[in-house]
């Protein structure tokens, strides 16, 4: 378990990007940051901002991450606050007769290959020395080992997929940056459009200012140990 520690602490100055900033955590997220440190410099990335970031398409990736690059100096947390569970067309599947390579396309586009892309653009970004922070938002349901209920086939393995990439991207980070850190966070159910379908009676639906925060309390607890890493938003490690 990572222990928390104050939110304020890191990062305390140079630059924070938040990529997902049209959704409720990560303009959550982005205001966080903002309000805590007046020697910070955060930066709110989209398909809707300028410039746009799409994770769809890794040409709009690396175009931020350029602009980033020349504009940005001493990066030290980039956390990716996108993710699809569902939209007009696609649902979270009850059974596997409901499997649909089209929705399979989909989550996986947007939940695995997108962030791994941001990985390749941004975590090269991060410096070689001190603490750096790559955190994307995966979810408890993407846990092989937690999985007693089915179904959710796409968005499931999607997440799964994500687990495995920030595994293998901390390895390869830990051969640069020794106090580098590349995780997945678990943020819960937060009072977002993406859960709103789905919340039950009895179950901890959180606003998005308050995981946001939480969230950021276990960044600012981790240490090099914690690379590639699962946690959630309490700083516990979610199983594989």
């Amino acid at each position: 378990m990572i222990e928390p520690k104050d939110a304020k602490a890191f990062p305390a100055e140079g630059t924070a990007v938040i990529i997902g900033v049209s959704g409720g955590i990560g303009a959550a997220l982005r205001a966080h940051l903002e309000s805590h440190s007046d020697k910070l410099r955060v930066i709110g990335l989209s398909r809707r901002g300028e410039p746009s970031l799409d994770v769809t398409d890794e040409d709009s990736i690396r175009g931020a991450a350029e602009r980033v690059e020349r504009e940005a100096d001493d990066l030290r947390l980039v956390i990716d606050a996108t993710g699809f569970l569902h939209d007009d067309r696609f649902s979270p599947e009850k059974s596997w007769s409901q499997l649909d390579p089209a929705h399979m396309a989909r989550a996986f586009a947007v939940n695995a290959a997108g962030p791994a892309l941001l990985m390749k653009h941004f975590l090269p970004l991060l410096p070689r020395q001190g603490k750096s922070v790559f955190a994307t938002l995966s979810a408890r349901v993407g846990s092989i080992g937690d999985n007693r209920l089915g179904g959710w086939y796409s968005y499931r393995a999607s997440k799964a997929a994500l687990n495995q990439f920030v595994r293998a991207a901390a390895i390869e980070l830990h051969r640069r940056s020794k106090e580098g850190i590349c995780v997945a966070l678990h943020p819960g159910t937060v009072d977002t459009r993406l859960s709103a379908p789905f919340g039950k009676a009895g179950l901890d639906v959180r606003a998005p200012d308050v995981a946001a925060a939480e969230l950021l309390d276990v960044i600012a607890g981790l240490d090099a140990d914690a690379n590639g890493g699962f946690f959630d938003y309490r700083g516990e490690t979610v199983p594989w």
